[in-house]
């Protein structure tokens, strides 16, 4: 609270609505979120100044001697004195917990006591800022509870935009200083360090093409999951899209798919990230799958989808380069290229649609980072594509990304209309080099599958193999039964 009560109007216009609102709550301040920002900050001072104004008589209240004082032994004195260094120390103790409660932000970041020790102990996603100096914060967003981290700590341990860290901090020891700071650093992405933590550069590593399969059939699931293992099987390192039109199932889709993902590798660390998306639908993903669910909701401004996405992209490459498998949803990049045209300085060219060409740049940058690293770890994309809605810049954003996948999933809004789920043309979608993902017998199998319900129309193809899935319990029995055993 001391903090608090030392912010001036200043540092006060300095902050955002995020950081005002949280302070108001904190202070008690009654009806805040109806003020503008600029009559915000005007009764947030008001209330700050009486509560400094109030502290100040408490105190000196408590400096009046009273008769009681007066007549106290010296061992009564002695007792008084002890028990009130206590309780200042656990004041401060709280003070200090209180201001670094992130218990709102991400699964990744919590604080905990340790016993006998002054400090807190704070574990956050680290931020590199150009200055040289960084923060750790609490979630995806810029906050008051973030943790300062100085220049000779980043160098001494190397770390970079994206690293998980851990290590104890102390709270703001001279005027001005508005940050509680990182005192020593424990961990980065789980390793425990005492230095500087040697590692390569994700750009440097050597990508090739999948090679390890992804299988999503589980017991029971749902039959997509059967059919993407069939038609087009996906591999750790995979760049692929789900080319979809609204309606079609694009997101049910997506949920299968990372439910399957959790149960079947749990080795992959994965990361599921909307963009653009209706608040009950991040609520609903994060209730659905044990897995990292990151939002930008489509009440945020395009800063903000830019900003996650970014993030969450080099938490994923900091991962990858200590040899982790991640596996990244993205609902969708669609969304995420309107974001950047709007933010995009013009470069005096506008396609068709109204794209700009710079606003190409960020979500392919995104995507191409996706691969499968030679002796080493992988970072999968998988992110939703939408057409058919009706705008050629939907249409034109689709038309520069489909050559740059190497698995495409194609949802048919023709067959979603006609209630044959799920709505996947089978022709369409498929996946390069699939024969690397497959062992040979597999393979020869499914080729045999392919030419029986190639010849057939598009819904016909999937009405059959729909029958033929749910005739059997697993796709081997599939195969088994198109193709039996050589004997």
């Amino acid at each position: 609270m001391d903090e608090i009560l030392n912010l001036t109007e200043n540092d006060l216009n300095a902050m955002t609505a995020r950081e005002l609102y949280k302070i108001s709550q904190i202070v008690k301040l009654k009806n805040y979120s109806h003020y503008r920002k600029d009559e915000l900050v005007k009764e947030l001072y008001k209330q700050i100044q009486s509560l400094k104004q109030s502290s100040s008589n408490k105190r000196e209240t408590a400096k009046e001697p009273t008769k009681e004082t007066k007549t106290q032994t010296k061992r009564g004195t002695t007792e008084f004195q002890e028990q009130k260094t206590k309780e200042e120390k656990v004041e401060k103790q709280e003070s200090l917990q209180e201001f670094l409660d992130t218990s709102k932000g991400t699964p990744e970041t919590a604080y905990v006591r340790v016993d006998n020790e002054p400090q807190l102990y704070f574990k956050g996603l680290f931020e590199a800022h150009p200055d040289g100096y960084g923060f750790l914060r609490a979630n995806y967003f810029p906050s008051f509870t973030d943790i300062y981290v100085s220049p000779p700590l980043i160098r001494k341990f190397g770390l970079r935009t994206g690293d998980v860290v851990s290590g104890p901090v102390q709270r703001p020891q001279k005027e001005g200083e508005r940050y509680p700071a990182l005192v020593n650093v424990d961990t980065i992405n789980g390793i425990k360090v005492t230095g500087y933590l040697k590692r390569p550069i994700f750009e440097n590593l050597t990508p090739y093409y999948p090679t390890e399969r992804i299988i999503l059939e589980t017991p029971g699931c749902n039959i997509a999951l059967r059919v993407i293992d069939l038609i087009a099987p996906l591999g750790k390192g995979q760049r692929g899209l789900i080319v979809s039109a609204p309606k079609a199932g694009k997101t049910t889709l997506m949920k299968e798919i990372a439910k399957s993902v959790v149960k079947n590798h749990p080795e992959i660390y994965l990361m599921i990230l909307l963009i653009d998306e209706r608040p009950e639908e991040v609520t609903d993903m994060k209730n659905s799958v044990a897995a990292e669910v990151v939002s930008s909701t489509f009440d945020q401004p395009p800063e903000n989808h830019i900003r996650v996405v970014e993030l969450a992209l080099e938490k994923a490459k900091r991962l990858v380069e200590i040899g982790k498998d991640v596996m990244i949803l993205l609902d969708g990049i669609t969304r995420l290229t309107r974001a950047y045209n709007l933010l995009s300085s013009t470069s005096g060219k506008t396609l068709s649609g109204g794209l700009d060409p710079a606003a190409i740049r960020g979500p392919k940058k995104f995507l191409g980072a996706a691969r499968s690293i030679l002796n080493g770890g992988s970072l999968t994309i998988l992110a939703t594509a939408l057409i058919d809605t009706g705008s050629k810049l939907d249409q034109v954003i689709y038309e520069e990304f489909k050559g740059t996948g190497n698995m495409e999933i194609v949802l048919d809004r023709e067959l979603a209309e006609e209630r044959i789920f799920p709505a996947i043309d089978i022709k369409k979608t498929g996946t390069r080099r699939e024969e690397l993902l497959y062992n040979e017998d597999e393979y020869r199998r499914i080729l045999t599958l392919r030419k029986f319900i190639g010849s057939l129309e598009p819904g016909e193809a999937l009405e059959r193999l729909i029958e033929m899935l749910k005739q059997t319990r697993s796709n081997e029995e599939l195969l088994r039964s198109i193709v039996p055993d050589e004997r």
